[in-house]
């Protein structure tokens, strides 16, 4: 007997593929005008990402959950899939994974629903939708349940390519996944936990939030070998990321001039981990403590700051936890003022213009430079290892 709610979510599956299908079209439908030879490449080559970004594959299908979330007009229902798709009208077919309002459908629980009624899994069969699984969040009658559409899915046999986990990932790899960009992430696990798999959503978390800054400064996906990635350069286009270099560890170093090979004992000791704070002391023993006051001429005056306040001013950039040259950077604007409060006691009126001017004199700079040298790092590391 036919299921009126599975035959209305395989319509919306049509619905979705039909307005990609229109996207996709549209974009290649629009005419490249710019300004000059260079911005009409550039405009032609975003043109022809965008719309490889948008073609359909048929043995997937567009959206693999639901949610229906409590609101004060009535439920607002989205459909979660792999990328977005909207109507002529803009508004939302189907949203992207990793938009913010999906984040419910990953992190939604009974102890916690995220404002969720129902989450709703589709079963999934050469990109048609065959079954469906409710969650009804906020029902307190119906107890904790194991999805099977879930739990088939994640045990299904890994053959062939490696393919995305969207429709799997759970709340602690959702964190991991969505983890602000300026942390460093290190996901440590045994064979087949899933690692590759949420460092490459990671990544395309990434592009999604910050599309703008990568775009600029790129991503590369960095494998062992060929072989590894191929086995997973088909999760970020099925994503819709096109726009992500691979490249394997040889490919980094190819253009380094190999001179010597160290012993495998030096090698374990260049790798651990602990080396880390050696070179973190071998920069910022470069910073001396000044022994002179700091004399700074200025117009027909000589200003002079003592070595004690001078010390005061280097042990406060040194304490603020940021880098070495951007400490240092900052260390003549730090000495210009201090010049500056002696200007404004002797009665002068000194302002911005005037703290700049004598942050750049040299008498300062050559001063700031003998305190806190620029340091090139590659030649801090060779002398350490001399």
């Amino acid at each position: 007997m036919p299921d009126p709610t599975l035959e209305a979510e395989q319509a919306h599956l049509a619905r979705a593929r039909t307005e990609l299908t229109r996207m996709r079209e549209r974009t290649l439908s629009l005419r490249v005008q710019g300004g000059d030879p260079v911005s009409s490449q550039y405009l032609a080559a975003t043109l022809w990402r965008r719309a490889a970004s948008l073609v359909d594959d048929p043995t997937s299908t567009l959206f693999f959950g639901r949610i229906d979330v409590a609101a004060a007009g009535g439920d607002e229902r989205w459909y979660v899939g792999r990328r977005h798709v909207a109507d002529e009208d803009g508004d939302p077919v189907v949203i992207d994974w990793r938009a913010e309002v999906s984040r419910a459908f990953y992190r939604a629980s009974r102890a916690t629903p995220l404002g969720v009624r129902l989450r709703r899994r589709f079963g999934i069969d050469h990109g048609q939708v065959t079954a469906y699984e409710d969650e009804h969040l906020s029902d307190p009658d119906e107890g904790e349940q194991r999805s099977r559409i879930l739990a088939g899915e994640i045990e299904r046999p890994r053959v062939g390519p490696m393919r995305d986990i969207v429709a799997t990932i759970q709340p602690e790899q959702d964190e991991i996944v969505r983890v602000d960009i300026g942390t460093t992430v290190c996901v440590q696990g045994a064979p087949g936990t899933g690692k590759t798999a949420v460092g490459l959503h990671r990544a395309a978390w990434l592009l999604y939030a910050h599309r703008e800054r990568l775009a600029r400064s790129g991503v590369l996906v960095v494998g062992p070998n060929r072989a590894f990635l191929e086995h997973v350069g088909a999760v970020l286009p099925a994503l819709g990321e096109i726009d992500v270099g691979h490249a394997r560890i040889e490919d980094l170093t190819a253009a380094v001039v190999v001179r010597a090979v160290d012993e495998p004992a030096l090698g374990v000791l260049k790798g651990d981990p602990r080396l880390a704070q050696v070179v973190h002391r071998a920069v910022w023993s470069h910073v001396s403590d000044p022994t002179e006051a700091l004399v700074a001429p200025n117009g027909s005056r000589r200003w002079r700051v003592p070595a004690h306040e001078v010390h005061d001013i280097v042990a406060e950039l040194r304490g603020r936890g940021v880098r070495y040259h951007a400490a240092r950077a900052m260390l003549s604007q730090r000495l210009a003022h201090a010049v500056l409060l002696q200007m404004e006691a002797a009665g002068d009126c000194p302002d911005d213009r005037v703290q700049d001017a004598v942050a750049r004199s040299r008498p300062v700079r050559a001063y700031a430079d003998t305190l806190w040298p620029a340091l090139d790092p590659a030649k801090v590391v060779l002398r350490l290892w001399s």
